[in-house]
Order: C-alpha cells, then sequence, then structure tokens
C-alpha cells in the first residue's frame, strides 16, 4: 500500500469541484481512498485519522490545495495524481456557463445586464463576501449572503445599513430561503400557501417548510436571518425586519419562528414586533425554558415537527381555531411518541454485549441541537462539538465518547471541504469508525433534500447502512418532499430496503434512538 501526496499553493476552487474531483481520484484504478481539500488544521487531522496525511502537508496552509491518494502500489498512487492534476485543470479552464449565456465578472455587470433584479446571492469565500455585500446594497439590492466566516462586525454593519435602507440581509451563514416561491441555496420545492417563515437556522427552515407542506399546507415566504442574528452583538436586527415583512406581506396568513433562544434583550425586541402583529404566530425556540415565548406567539412548540404541524393545520382551519389545532396536534403526537416508546424494547435486543451508546452524525446544526435537547434528561454522559442542553464538549470532534452527536456542519469541518449535505465523504468514514467501534448501538441520521444537496443521498448511505445490520441500529429521518430532484418517498424507500429505520421527523428519530440506547444503559 502506498500512500502519496501533493500540495498545490494558492490553488482554490469551489467546494462541488472539490467533491467531484475527489469523487473523481476514488474511482481510478488502484486507487483505496483520497481525498481533494483545502489545508486547513482541521482537514489536515481528518486525513491523519483516516491514514491520508503526506510528509509534504506539514508546511501547508489554509489556501494550499492538498491532494492525498492511498493506492496497491507506488505507481498507482503517482498515475492517480497525475489524473487528479489533469481533471483540476481542465475543470478550472470550462467556461463559466453554458453556449451562448452571457456571463459577467461583477456585480455591477450582473445588475446592468439585468436591471430589474432585486435580490443578490452571494457565495465567495467569508474573507470577500462583506465587499460584495456592501455593494449589492449600493445598488439596493436585499442580499442573501450564503458565506460563512464573515467577521461579525461586518455583519452588525451591513445589517444596520440594510435596515435603514428598508433592505433584509438574510445571513451571513444563511443557507435556506424561499422568496416568492423560488427556492434559495439548500432549499427544498414546497407548495405554495399562507404559512411565512422568519428562521435564524438553514436546516431548521428546511424541516418545518417541507412538514408544513406535506401536511397539506404551504409556504409564502421562508426567509433566513444567519444564526448569530439573535445574539446580543447583532440584536436581532433581520429576524425583526423578516418578521415586519411578513406582516405585511398579502400572501401569509400565519408566521412561524424558527431559532435557537436568542439572547434576552433580542427576545424583547421580537416580542415587541410580534405583539404589533394581527396574525398568529407560531414559535420554536429550541431548548427554550416554559413560558419563554407564550407572551407573544399564539402557539410555542416544543419540537420543529410539533411547530410545523400546528402552523399548518392554522393555515388550513383559520386563526379561529388555533388553539383546539394546537390540542390536536399536541394529542396526535403524544400517541405517536408513546408508541414510539414502545417500539424501543425489541429494536434493543439482539446488540452484542457492550453495544449500548448512542452516535449522531449530523449534516444539519439545527438538528443535532433538538436532538441533544430531546434527550436531555433521557441519557447521561451526552457529548457534542456543538453542545446544547445537558451535553458536553468533545475534547476530539474527530472521536466519540459515550453518547456522541456531531454536528458535522460546523466551519471547523466546512472551511476548505463542501459541506456534508453536498459530499457525504466525511460522514461515511464516521459511520464506518462507528459501526467498527464496540460500544455503538444505534447510528443517529438526519438525510436532507432538496437543490444543493447530494443529488443521491441514498445510493450513498444505503450500502454502509446495510454494513450495519446486525451490528448496529440506524435511525434516520428525511427532510424532504416528493417534488424535490431526490424524491423522498423514493430516498426513504431505498433507507428502509437496506435496513434503516426511518422515521416521519428528527424529533421522532432522536426520540426513538434515545430510548433504545435507554434502555440498553439502565
Amino acid at each position: 500500500m502506498a500512500v502519496k501526496g501533493k500540495v498545490k499553493r494558492g490553488e482554490y476552487f469551489d467546494s462541488v469541484t472539490l467533491m467531484l474531483a475527489g469523487r473523481d481520484l476514488s474511482g481510478l484504478p488502484g486507487v483505496q481512498d483520497a481525498a481533494v481539500v483545502m489545508g486547513t488544521r482541521e482537514n489536515l487531522a481528518i486525513l491523519e485519522a483516516s491514514g491520508l496525511l503526506c510528509p509534504e502537508f506539514a508546511a501547508a496552509g489554509d489556501t494550499d490545495l492538498l491532494l492525498a491518494v492511498k493506492a496497491g502500489d507506488e505507481v498507482a498512487a503517482a498515475r492517480a495524481l497525475d489524473a487528479a492534476e489533469k481533471r483540476l485543470a481542465e475543470r478550472k479552464s470550462k467556461p463559466a456557463g453554458p453556449a451562448g449565456v452571457v456571463s459577467v465578472r461583477s456585480l455591477e455587470g450582473a445588475v446592468k445586464l439585468q436591471p430589474g433584479s432585486r435580490l443578490a446571492l452571494i457565495s465567495v469565500a467569508g474573507r470577500y463576501a462583506a465587499a460584495e455585500a456592501w455593494r449589492a446594497i449600493d445598488q439596493g439590492l436585499h442580499v442573501m449572503l450564503f458565506s460563512d466566516n464573515v467577521p461579525l462586525e461586518s455583519e452588525i454593519a451591513l445589517k444596520r445599513a440594510a435596515r435603514e435602507r428598508g433592505l433584509l440581509v438574510m445571513g451571513p451563514d444563511c443557507g435556506t430561503a424561499i422568496v416568492n416561491g423560488i427556492p434559495l441555496g439548500f432549499a427544498n420545492v414546497v407548495e405554495r400557501g399562507g404559512v411565512g417563515i422568519v428562521a435564524a437556522s438553514g436546516t431548521g427552515l428546511q424541516e418545518v417548510s417541507v412538514l408544513v407542506s406535506n401536511a397539506g399546507a404551504g409556504i409564502s415566504q421562508a426567509l433566513g436571518t444567519g444564526g448569530r442574528d439573535v445574539k446580543e452583538a447583532v440584536g436581532g436586527i433581520m429576524f425583526v425586519e423578516a418578521l415586519k415583512a411578513l406582516a405585511g406581506d398579502p400572501s401569509t396568513a400565519v408566521i412561524l419562528l424558527v431559532s435557537k433562544p436568542p439572547h434576552p434583550s433580542v427576545l424583547k425586541r421580537i416580542a415587541d414586533a410580534c405583539r404589533a402583529i394581527s396574525k398568529p404566530v407560531v414559535s420554536i425556540f429550541l431548548g427554550a425554558p416554559p413560558g419563554v415565548a407564550e407572551a407573544f406567539s399564539t402557539y410555542a412548540a416544543a419540537t420543529l415537527e410539533e411547530a410545523a404541524l400546528v402552523a399548518a393545520r392554522i393555515a388550513r382551519e383559520g386563526a379561529s381555531s388555533a388553539s383546539e389545532a394546537a390540542g390536536r396536534i399536541r394529542r396526535e403526537l403524544d400517541a405517536r411518541d408513546r408508541a414510539l416508546l414502545e417500539k424501543a424494547g425489541p429494536m434493543a435486543q439482539g446488540l452484542s454485549p457492550g453495544r449500548r451508546y448512542l452516535r449522531g452524525l449530523f449534516s444539519g446544526g439545527t438538528f443535532c441541537s433538538e436532538a441533544l435537547f430531546i434527550l436531555r434528561g433521557r441519557l447521561s454522559a451526552l457529548w457534542s462539538n456543538a453542545p446544547a442542553g445537558d451535553a458536553r464538549a468533545l475534547d476530539n470532534p474527530l472521536h466519540s465518547r459515550e453518547n456522541t452527536l456531531v454536528d458535522l456542519g460546523e466551519d471547523a469541518f466546512t472551511v476548505g471541504r463542501p459541506h456534508p449535505m453536498i459530499d457525504f465523504d466525511l460522514r461515511k468514514r464516521r459511520m464506518v469508525e462507528e459501526i467498527r467501534d464496540p460500544e455503538t448501538a444505534v447510528i443517529l441520521l438526519d438525510v436532507v433534500l432538496g437543490y444543493g444537496s447530494h443529488p443521491d443521498p441514498a445510493g450513498e448511505l444505503a450500502p454502509l447502512v446495510r454494513d450495519a445490520a446486525g451490528a448496529v441500529r440506524v435511525i434516520c429521518s428525511v427532510t424532504g418532499t416528493d417534488h424535490d430532484p431526490q424524491s423522498r418517498s423514493r430516498v426513504e424507500r431505498t433507507l428502509r430496503e437496506a435496513g434503516a429505520r426511518v422515521m416521519p421527523s428528527n424529533a421522532a428519530a432522536a426520540l426513538l434512538a434515545g430510548a433504545v440506547c435507554a434502555r440498553l444503559q439502565a
């Protein structure tokens, strides 16, 4: 076995190109494993854990591209690296768009080409993103700032300036939005309807929007703010502005708020804005203690699923039935959850002695947080790289201990590497590691569909689910609709046939996984 690597100094490629190049490299003759990533500290640690760390990488920096390959012999490894370099060069030389499509190299040029534009979606390296956002605001455009790693002071200045000009800045690190029926970023194909969403959470927005749509209602607008917006420093500027926008939107009948608990000062601003709105408001502030949102929400839910189902029912039946609709939903979910707890016993049987711990591998940070809050009080010894509730911080996010839930979409994993909703490589490596760990009993997954996400998530995960059969239990949820490019029902069917237990929501999956492991740890 030979491991070889090359460093491409100062080379930059977008996430999709990195993913495709890595896949090309892995598929070459004689190649056992491969990676194409930027030379960040976190990526070097991942390469080391995978047996792909080469001496050449010792002096690499964040702006250097690393090619690593493990092959049957030196000749195969060298040929694979040469082929990978050639393919990267070909991708760089390809034209920016299809033949006949006019391409521009600046935001100003794009506005001249399409003068009726009202929104700019910005997805460049974080160090350049704020400058592009300023250009968009100066052009009178709303901004969806997909980029992450944007300085906090830049976010605050951008949002204050946008508010003064009557514009929205969604983000930074805003992965999802739906504006006038158009999905942006990681978004799903949902029905149009009367539920408007404000979310300081990308995957949280996706979860509630698809659950609303699958429940027979629809989405008017779904506006992301970026997770830092509800922190004290930013002050909820865009959360409140988005609320005002939905209050004045004639297509919005019900407003649904999604976030982790805002800072108290921000919560007061949100509450004041809600009290000035006559439309019903449903809220889910994940992990918030009882009473936080009841004072200004028509209904305060405990999970993303509950919030979505209540909002959908109010949209279908009218605001006058809000209390009755919420009560029915709560009773239905309670009955469902009791049935899930009964299923945990049989699922805990047949595992090898010593297998007792839960390992959650999430592509969505909100899903990881929701699961941690649901497991609070049900499992002890909870660990995470993004701790919430009773969980403690992992010393090393690359290795699990006891009950571990990992957010693979954290910035440490996504700098110089495709997001885990695009590229399943890192999650698949972790699944192999967890299956081999004699203490793993349950692997908990989120599978997120829609535009921007991997085109065949079931094809990526099903072989590993089959490998896990008999050794561990795999429990997952699928966030998507049948209208998504991947088709929710097709993905669910493939995963079930491979041996996974597919649940209707992230909340249900976390509850069942926790119940199985609680029995094993009793």
